[in-house]
């Protein structure tokens, strides 16, 4: 997405305090929540076999989830066809044994858009297989920046801004008929290209029959879903002030306790120690109170979103900085640019004798275990003639007859019998220097479902989107290549 001035400013624009005191969304806001409909592509559904290919098979190199396999239910990071980075959520077999319900709830949140939102796109219901496809957060979760992080604390702006941005996600919801979120907690927060703070909306859909509302223990649970086990708009708000305190504190501190540190007036207890400097005691006041008010034991004394929106936007501090600055983080990026190898180079130059002498030169080192296969295979006639077709391609692509390199490849993949990344590569970029960009695509595509970390794919798909003109996806392949070729020089 692009970095807007309205974007990046809306801390400061989106919102408006009319005479009666009621504040109101400005034109930048809603003009802000319009682009991002139009940006999105409607809900869809999607077959395994497309989510597959997305994943690389569900390769575990792809697994983003907080606790990788072991998690109950896990989110891949996929690619679709059409180049478009997205998180892939796949629940357990017995997640959902209601398929009706499983899409009705899909669609429902699929209608929902929002700049707020890391916005469900489609859904995947065969046989047992239940799966939903989001946008793609590339920053990690606010669990990570807070507890975890590495370079740098969050500023106290920082944390402002994530309060108000997911008060207006839920304020969002609730106009929309969707004012229940199941399990509000620090994972549930990602951030996106800009580094602006998003809601998944994973949480959205209705719980499904594989486990509570509520992942974290006791101590963080609303004390009505402990009476009832229902989860209601006030118990969304009961989570709210625990990610308050979360913000506050630096930690994740169970709110009994939290509250007893209020009552004492004990707030130095409560205040992240990194955050020396960066407040004054009115504004952490201020948010502690807003906190209790949300930990209320009665679910009709806790506020609702737009009056939290309503508190938390004069609280807002530079609020003219970009999110990407205020969190340390490049944009576009995940950090320093990374500089380009010799192959990299090639594919953005679209230098394609570049790129077919490295091809030349890395020969089938990186189709070990191909090989092995064919070797394993060469006593019967038939693999015989399929490695021939693959020694005359070799003769053909050496010498630079590509369309007859092409032939000959197409002949070997056709039998099916064996399967090698490098030959994909090869006929992918003999494609390219016929003119054929949607082939070489199709072919690079392939090579990474064929193996998933291997650099080569992502450079000849830049290679082919640049040559169809689609320069952003380019970037974003060429950048994939850039990290995995450093990955794979590092291992």
């Amino acid at each position: 997405m692009g970095c807007e001035f309205s974007r990046l400013c809306s801390c400061c624009c989106c919102c408006i305090i009319e005479p009666n005191g009621v504040i109101a969304k400005s034109h930048d806001v809603e003009k802000e929540e319009a682009d991002e409909a139009s940006d999105l592509p409607s809900f869809h559904e999607f077959s395994i076999e497309q989510l597959k290919m997305a994943t690389s098979g569900f390769a575990v190199e792809n697994i983003v989830s907080e606790h990788g396999e072991k998690a109950p239910n896990v989110v891949y990071k996929g690619k679709l066809q059409n180049q478009r980075q997205v998180a892939i959520k796949r629940f357990n077999r017995s997640a959902w044994p209601d398929s009706r319900q499983f899409l009705d709830e899909a669609r429902a949140v699929g209608q929902l858009r929002n700049p707020r939102l890391a916005n469900l796109l489609g859904c995947c219901c065969e046989g047992d297989e239940r799966l939903l496809v989001a946008e793609f957060m590339p920053h990690e979760t606010l669990a990570k920046h807070l507890f975890h992080w590495e370079t740098q604390p969050m500023k106290w702006a920082m944390r402002l801004r994530v309060a108000l941005y997911l008060a207006e996600a839920l304020e969002y919801c609730t106009s929309k008929g969707r004012a229940l979120y199941h399990d509000l907690n620090a994972y549930r927060i990602v951030f996106d290209d800009d580094a602006n703070p998003r809601l998944s909306c994973f949480g959205l859909m209705k719980n499904s029959r594989d486990g509570k509302s509520y992942s974290t223990n006791l101590a963080f649970t609303p004390p009505e879903y402990l009476r009832t086990g229902r989860v209601t708009p006030e118990s969304v708000m009961y989570s709210f002030g625990t990610l308050l305190l979360d913000l506050l504190s630096g930690k994740h501190i169970p709110p009994s306790h939290a509250l007893d540190l209020i009552r004492d007036r004990n707030l130095e207890m409560l205040t992240d120690s990194c955050l020396e400097g960066q407040f004054s005691n009115d504004e952490g006041t201020e948010l502690v109170r807003l906190a209790s008010r949300c930990l209320q034991y009665e679910p009709r004394e806790r506020p609702n979103p737009k009056s939290l929106v309503s508190a938390l936007v004069p609280l807002q501090k530079e609020t003219e900085q970009p999110s990407h600055v205020l969190m340390g983080i490049t944009q576009g990026g995940g950090g320093a640019a990374m500089p380009l190898t010799p192959l990299g180079e090639a594919c953005l130059r679209m230098d394609l004798t570049a790129i077919h002498e490295i091809l030349e030169n890395l020969a089938y080192k990186d189709d070990e275990g191909a090989t092995a296969e064919l070797s394993f295979h060469m006593w019967t006639n038939q693999m015989q003639d399929t490695l021939n077709s693959k020694k005359k391609g070799d003769v053909a692509f050496r010498h630079k007859e590509f369309k007859t390199a092409i032939d000959y490849y197409t002949q070997f993949i056709d039998v099916g019998t064996m399967i090698s990344p490098t030959v994909y590569a090869r006929r992918s970029l003999s494609y390219l220097m016929n003119d054929m960009p949607d082939e070489a695509l199709n072919d690079a595509i392939q090579i990474q479902v064929i193996s998933p970390i291997w650099h080569i794919a992502s450079y000849l798909q830049a290679a082919a989107l640049f040559s169809l003109k689609r320069e952003n996806e380019a970037q974003i392949a060429l950048k994939e290549g850039s990290v995995l070729e450093e990955k794979n020089n590092i291992t």
